[in-house]
């Protein structure tokens, strides 16, 4: 972490975690923040679901919720960011406070409960920017929804023009019952309606748009196959694996261990990669993956990918070690292609999956 840095999150630490998020945004506004992206590097290029990738490495859903900053978050060395969760209507979320860090472990609780400022707010601000750049939508149902699946369906008809993926995130904690949505049937009913509205705006559109499915850590493995099964025979685009988990095993920061919501950052590392691995075996070597939960490094990134990831996504440890850190990875990865002899960062794919799937690490 470099001294700027070292300073910024000293100062960020004073306030509460959730005003602290919205000085960071406030920031990359400004322009103030140091921009350390890495010089570009053809061996770290993924191309995936028909989309080319500058490099692996994503900002996952949950800090610019409302699409503000996407354009700023890219210049930090990202190869693409998702914004959202974003919901039809406007909505507050669960009650303050709602956010907590576990310092001790390098990990974040929320119970944000999908706060957003809903579709039209998100779609104004996604229209100005340039669509050349790797932004995905990340759609989900308001609290309230008396039709979860249309709330779906509507994310996907309005984000169509300006989205270059859509994440489906059915895997939040936080919204209650929403996670029924990963049982087959409930799942294999929305995937039918949401790859379905895809469809009809790809034959308007003459471009079509792909669709992961944001699924959670906390699955029994008949719970995995039941979404491996219905992903493709729906013939899903990709899979997002995984969003946070109700788990608490190992931390230290027992005190807050106890407050409800999802944990995410370092403790879910292993948990996250053991699931994406098992998903890989189950859904064979062509469906993308993109591998969440834990990662703080390049390594941490390179172990994702040997796992079975085509992608990454990172998001709490950057609250601990700053806007530099995806710069730092992606430099990180280029010196691994180094060391390793490596041609392309792909070629790290499936090189562990079995050892990640059958507990051998």
């Amino acid at each position: 972490m470099s001294l700027i840095s070292t300073f910024a999150r000293k100062a960020l630490f004073t306030l509460d975690p959730e005003t602290a998020h919205g000085v960071s945004i406030s920031g990359l506004k400004s322009g103030l923040l140091p921009v350390c992206g890495p010089k570009p590097d053809p061996r770290l290029a993924v191309d995936v679901a028909g989309l080319h990738f500058e490099n692996p490495l994503g900002l996952a859903a949950g800090y610019d919720k409302n699409a503000q900053v996407p354009a700023e978050i890219l210049k930090l060395g990202f190869g693409f960011t998702e914004v959202g969760t974003l919901t039809p209507k406007p909505q507050d979320g669960n009650p303050k406070p709602r956010l907590f860090r576990l310092t001790q472990d390098m990990a974040v609780i929320n119970r944000m409960g999908f706060n957003n400022e809903g579709h039209a707010a998100a779609l104004a601000r996604l229209k100005r920017l340039n669509k050349a750049l790797m932004v995905g939508v990340n759609i989900g149902a308001n609290k309230d929804s008396e039709d979860r699946v249309a709330d779906y369906v509507a994310g996907i008809r309005t984000f169509y023009s300006v989205a270059r993926y859509f994440t489906a995130n059915i895997s939040s904690p936080n919204t209650p019952g929403l996670r029924n949505l990963q049982d087959r049937e409930s799942l294999d009913a929305l995937l039918s309606a949401v790859l379905g509205a895809r469809d009809e705006e790809a034959a308007k559109a003459g471009k079509t748009v792909p669709v992961f499915l944001k699924i959670a850590p906390d699955m029994t493995e008949g719970g995995l196959d039941d979404i491996a099964e219905v992903a493709l025979a729906r013939k899903l685009d990709g899979l997002i694996v995984s969003n946070t988990t109700l788990k608490r095993d190992g931390l230290s920061d027992t005190k807050l261990a106890g407050e409800a919501g999802g944990l995410s950052g370092k403790p879910l590392f292993a948990l996250s990669t053991t699931v994406l691995a098992k998903m890989r075996k189950r859904v064979g070597k062509d469906m993308p993956i993109i591998g969440a939960g834990g990662v703080h490094d390049a390594e941490t990134a390179a172990e994702k990918i040997r796992a079975g990831a085509d992608l990454v996504q990172l998001y709490s440890c950057m609250v601990y070690e700053g806007p530099t850190l995806p710069g730092a990875i992606v430099r990180g990865l280029s010196s691994l292609a180094d060391r390793e002899g490596l041609s392309a960062i792909s070629v790290l794919r499936d090189t562990k999956t079995d050892q990640w799937a059958q507990g051998n690490i």
